[in-house]
């Protein structure tokens, strides 16, 4: 089930697999039933009904074959229902159509089970006429056709339910907080139960029970995870703390509960036992599995966190030799070719040079913090810019239109997050060759950092050695975004064959 969650599968693929399985599976029952040594007293649901009379049973004609029908109805109707008509009406596709076949399909099972009836209840038309005995049978057949009409489509609502929950799992988990993952795993298995237990015509007392006992216990569940094991523990606290604590939460549930299964059942005895049982399961085995799965998860959040530790560790351990090497070194060099570029009137050369300086000095310094000021990496980007610029300023045919905000002050932002987009943008939008353009625009509304980057693509030729790489820079400030702003960012990306276009929205507050 968790598989379902974090790889997408081919559910169709999985329904009719299954389905296909079932109806092979219960042919070759019957089929293995009449292999057996004496076929005149296998037992089937009519047959003591012709015994009682007296009359010849024939397990073939009697049972066999109208089996065999109804199965090979049900199985087609179950393919036509599930992925023709179903999908069809949720995606308003042939509405009406769809409605005429889903009335023709249930006539048709209504009708062939009224046929195959006259000759599993054979025995009817020993006493009674054949118009009195065909008036029985298709009346209680179309209960029967609505009921298994019923049946198909409560599963196409579980599958579509579950489909969605299983898919939108952290969406939903960031609005009801009660609802963990594994809650709205165990959502889906229960709606498969309650769906097979009604499938299989199971007892109405034990319907109710699996009815009201797993909800209840996925609100435990999901109310002790989120809220009474942590302040539990934050108090300092012991299990005995939390146990009374759902002691409580299931007393207050099961006075509801009383009350809807009484109205429901009629019956106090079957009510007394459906609360009395979801009481104990609550306690027993809901209270406890939710400590330890709590606590587990504790200890594997801890192992993380040591390993992220660890990790920081060996991040300063790089800092610290990165800092070996001599930055006033670097940068006297850099200063002594920018002075004799100004000697020699190479004015590009030193601009160039300068420019360098100033982004080699941003990543030694600046590139150690979590969060600079935006202003800073405006200041990057534009140094980055302007020496891209210098490569590109003899080439007409080359437009790069920079529209970036100025003087905006007190917002912090996590440092070379927006660069990579433009060396992107510059990697793969320019081409001395053919015409080419890049747009950049950033600009800020009180809070929000809004960031759009569109530049043309060039093919590169087959001996160009970057061909065929895409970098790690894209991906890398993905993973980046969604650790740092995580739900509070937005970044779209759109390409065809000529343009690439990207926009970033991040609330920097």
């Amino acid at each position: 089930m968790i598989t379902l969650i974090q790889k997408p599968v081919d559910l169709k693929k999985i329904e009719i697999w299954g389905a296909s399985l079932i109806y092979g599976f219960v042919l070759l029952l019957l089929l293995a039933r009449v292999a057996e040594s004496n076929v005149n007293v296998i037992w089937t649901p009519y047959r003591y009904m012709f015994d009682e009379y007296h009359l010849h049973y024939s397990y073939s004609k009697y049972f066999f074959f109208p089996m065999v029908a109804r199965y090979t109805l049900y199985f087609f109707s179950f393919l036509l229902w599930n992925f023709v008509i179903i999908p069809s009406l949720i995606e308003k596709r042939k509405t009406t159509l769809m409605i005429v076949l889903a009335v023709a399909l249930f006539g048709a099972i209504w009708l062939f089970c009224g046929i195959t009836d006259t000759w599993l209840k054979g025995y009817l038309f020993y006493k009674h006429t054949p118009e009195y005995v065909n008036n029985i049978i298709f009346k209680t057949n179309l209960i029967y056709a609505i009921w298994v009409t019923m049946m198909l489509t409560l599963y196409s609502l579980i599958k579509h339910a579950a489909n969605y929950l299983l898919n939108n799992t952290d969406r939903i988990q960031s609005e009801y907080k009660v609802l963990t993952r594994d809650s709205i795993i165990a959502l889906v298995v229960w709606m498969l139960l309650i769906f097979g237990l009604l499938l299989i015509d199971a007892n109405i007392d034990v319907i109710a029970l699996f009815f009201v006992t797993i909800p209840v216990a996925i609100g435990v569940y999901g109310l002790s995870t989120c809220s009474l094991i942590p302040t539990t523990l934050a108090n300092k606290k012991r299990f005995l703390t939390y146990w009374l604590k759902v002691v409580w939460v299931t007393t207050a549930v099961s006075i509801p509960v009383l009350f809807i299964s009484a109205a429901a059942l009629h019956r106090h005895e079957a009510v007394a036992i459906i609360a009395g049982f979801s009481a104990c399961f609550q306690l027993l085995v809901v209270a406890p599995f939710s400590w330890i799965t709590y606590k587990r998860r504790m200890a594997g959040t801890a192992e993380i966190l040591n390993l992220k530790t660890a990790l920081g560790t060996s991040a300063a351990n790089l800092d610290f030799l990165r800092s070996q090497i001599n930055p006033h070194f670097l940068f006297n060099a850099l200063n002594t070719l920018y002075g004799t570029a100004l000697q020699e009137n190479a004015d590009r050369t030193g601009e160039g040079i300068q420019r360098l300086g100033d982004m080699m000095r941003f990543m030694l310094q600046e590139n150690m913090h979590e969060k600079i000021l935006l202003t800073r990496e405006i200041d990057y980007l534009n140094n980055y810019i302007a020496l891209q610029k210098l490569r590109t300023q003899t080439s007409p045919d080359i437009n790069i239109d920079v529209q970036i905000e100025d003087h905006i002050l007190g917002l912090q932002i996590a440092p070379m997050l927006l660069i990579p987009f433009i060396e992107n943008a510059f990697k793969h939008g320019i081409s001395l060759r053919e015409p080419s353009h890049i747009k950049i625009t950033l600009q800020t509304k009180e809070n929000t950092l809004y960031f759009d980057v569109h530049n043309s693509i060039h093919i590169r030729p087959d001996n160009d050695p970057e061909k065929g790489k895409s970098g790690i820079g894209l991906v890398n400030v993905k993973q980046r975004l969604k650790l740092l702003y995580n739900n509070k960012h937005e970044l779209i990306v759109r390409e065809n064959a000529s343009e690439f276009f990207i926009h970033l929205t991040i609330n920097l507050a």
